[in-house]
């Protein structure tokens, strides 16, 4: 279990993390999003014990997160941090070394995980030689070849195609079963769909939203209506209600500001023919988090 209990962290004057508290199981996989400059970053610190925070403390297991756990945290950071001049295997053998591991141990494991994303023939190529993909692939695999018990992963999936984005996937679900603690980030909020069941939001420092995302989408009354047939956007948009229609290739996306305006909707589409689809989807979490820290900074 990874607890955060009220941490808090100034840099000079300036708050960066105010009172943060949240916790992770064993095998979660857990969401921490915010814009640049909200404290994603030292809190990641913090967590890691790079950083002291002022208050409040961060323990992995019950006992409280100090370097002597370096060997049981895996970071893979948005900007790259790696050494470009060495070869894979030489990456590996720096990375794997200071993580506690006997360099006896460090090549099977690395020769296990290049086989799994297809890169076996890198093992001896310099890291400045290798693509920007398989750089992050590279660097994904130095995060994780000690097995970490806690894994942060900060925009994971930068600089990935669509088949590479399915082997770190397949690799993250594997990471989960196998009972690590993931911190996840990432601003592409369909990413963050795919694996967190839980999540937080941070504006300047504070939690503005958490919880399990069913639950969060539940309690954020907008809902999205697609329909398709014979009905115009001037149709759906004098509807009661109805805060924008979106047309989309041959539906339309119809945002209600309220989901008791639903029977609004479809009473005036009931009356229309041709009207072949009408379905009534819950907000995307990007909707969900524009709209949450919009309303921060508003205030």
């Amino acid at each position: 279990m990874l607890e955060i209990k009220n941490i808090t962290k100034y840099y000079g004057d300036i708050k960066a993390v105010d009172r943060l508290s949240f916790s992770v199981g064993k095998g979660e996989i857990f969401g921490l999003l915010g814009v640049n400059g909200a404290g994603k970053t030292t809190t990641f610190r913090i967590m890691m014990g790079l950083l002291d925070s002022n208050e409040g403390d961060v323990r992995l297991d019950g006992k409280k997160i100090d370097y002597s756990f370096s060997d049981k945290i895996g970071f893979l950071t948005e900007e790259r941090s790696l050494l470009t001049k060495l070869t894979v295997l030489e990456q590996a053998n720096f990375f794997g070394v200071l993580k506690g591991l006997k360099e006896d141990e460090i090549e099977p494991k690395l020769d296990k995980l290049l086989k799994t994303f297809e890169i076996s023939d890198y093992k001896h190529r310099k890291i400045k030689e290798l693509s920007k993909g398989n750089q992050q692939k590279i660097q994904f695999i130095t995060a994780i070849i000690n097995e970490p018990k806690l894994l942060i992963l900060d925009e994971p999936f930068s600089g990935l195609d669509p088949v590479n984005v399915e082997l770190f996937k397949k690799e993250i679900l594997k990471l989960k079963e196998q009972g690590t603690i993931i911190i996840f980030s990432s601003h592409r909020m369909e990413h963050v769909e795919l694996f967190c069941e839980k999540l937080l939001v941070l504006v300047d420092g504070k939690s503005v939203l958490e919880g399990y995302l069913t639950d969060i989408k539940k309690k954020y009354r907008k809902k999205n209506i697609l329909i398709k047939g014979n009905v115009t956007k001037k149709d759906l948009s004098s509807i009661k209600g109805v805060a924008e229609v979106i047309k989309k290739s041959d539906e339309y996306e119809v945002k209600i500001e309220d989901e008791k305006y639903v029977e609004d909707v479809f009473k005036v589409i009931s009356k229309k023919s041709d009207i072949t689809k009408f379905t009534v989807e819950e907000p995307s979490l990007n909707e969900i988090f524009v709209s949450k820290v919009g309303e921060r900074y508003e205030k």
